[in-house]
């Protein structure tokens, strides 16, 4: 970590009402940004979807669990993996207790994915985890969400993924959709959101940007290469091997 400027408390709080007034400005434009989605346009969902769930098979309807909104959070793990994506899995142990949360504002989450349903059973008693989690296998419903590919569309060199503004190498990737259904039972298509738009659903990287160091992945082959299931971290490491003076 670089040396940093040390100040009078004064001075500390001056600088910090300065940024407080830029904070207040995102504040500002994620209300507009979030007024903006809820205005996008719809689409009627008319295809069947077959999930297998915990207490069988279901259609997407029945996923909403009596509710009018649904979230689904595409969740990386594929027919012939043997345990699901360290990053997805990131992201569901923060939303694990929130399920209860959602539902009195009338929404319903669930985990879906591709790898048949025992794989996503085992793995999600393994991480301690609680919400619904269900296998899309027997139906198209991740290809249509742009959340799988085929070979033949990871082949064509085309930008696949985040609404074709990105590429991506293998067959899953992360996404959450949102659905909406009416008093008809209609469903809608509502808004979808991946690569970097998933970042506001998670709370450790917000709390990790609140400190110094913040997400602190500078010079990783990858941002998240430092991403562990949860019981695979090692112990860790005293505060100055961290900031790489141990």
């Amino acid at each position: 970590m670089q040396p940093h400027q040390i100040v009078s408390r004064q001075e500390w709080i001056e600088a910090r009402k300065a940024h407080l007034a830029h904070e207040k400005e995102l504040t500002r434009a994620r209300e507009r940004l979030s007024e903006e989605r809820r205005a996008l346009p719809w689409v009627k969902v008319d295809k069947p979807y077959l999930f297998d769930a915990a207490d069988g098979r279901k259609t997407l309807a029945d996923l909403f669990k009596g509710k009018n909104q649904l979230v689904v959070q595409h969740f990386m793990f594929a027919p012939d993996w043997n345990e699901g994506c360290k990053s997805c899995s990131f992201w569901a142990d923060g939303f694990e207790r929130m399920i209860p949360h959602l539902a009195a504002r009338d929404t319903t989450l669930v985990a879906v994915s591709r790898a048949p349903l025992p794989k996503l059973l085992a793995f999600r008693n393994r991480m301690g985890w609680t919400f619904d989690w269900v296998s899309s296998a027997a139906s198209d419903f991740n290809y249509d969400y742009a959340v799988s590919f085929t070979p033949d569309d990871l082949k064509s060199g085309n930008r696949i993924y985040n609404f074709g503004t990105a590429d991506f190498s293998i067959e899953e990737a992360p996404g959450i959709s949102v659905f909406y259904r009416n008093e008809a039972g209609d469903i809608f298509h509502t808004y979808s959101c991946f690569s970097r738009g998933l970042d506001m659903m998670n709370a450790a990287y917000h709390y990790l940007d609140l400190t110094p160091l913040g997400r602190h992945e500078e010079g990783l082959p990858y941002p998240m290469d430092w991403v562990r299931l949860r019981d695979q971290y090692q112990p860790v490491p005293a505060s100055g091997a961290a900031c790489g003076h141990g």
